[in-house]
């Protein structure tokens, strides 16, 4: 299985328990492995046979305007989930990274989701 990876991409999230804390966004990198079988874009050389990263770049960047989340749990749970449905890779892995303990360089949450078959 081949795969698409985005790796730390800078977002700005409204994430945290206090409200204090969802006060204003704060800098996360998210990365998201696609699995996507993409032989056919690789024979082809054409975008419309393969998941363009740039459109899911530019999408992740603007997800968080307007929300907010209390666990970084439930802001990967909701970013795979948009990612399968809007994407169709067959399996997706995110992580997100957040900066919150000043002793740890990060903390990071990831989950990772397969597309049911129909």
């Amino acid at each position: 299985m081949s795969k698409i990876t985005i790796v730390d991409l800078e977002v700005f999230y409204c994430v945290g328990v206090t409200d204090e804390e969802r006060a204003q966004p704060q800098r996360l990198l998210m990365t998201v492995d696609m699995n996507f079988d993409f032989s056919s874009a690789a024979v082809s050389d054409r975008i419309e046979r393969t998941i363009n990263y740039q459109t899911v770049a530019e999408d992740l960047l603007r997800y968080g305007e307007g929300r907010s989340w209390k666990l970084v749990e439930k802001l990967v749970d909701n970013i795979a989930e948009r990612v399968l449905s809007e994407y169709k890779p067959q399996g997706v892995l995110v992580e997100v990274k957040k900066f919150s303990i000043p002793q740890a360089r990060f903390v990071s949450v990831s989950m990772g989701k397969t597309r049911t078959p129909r």
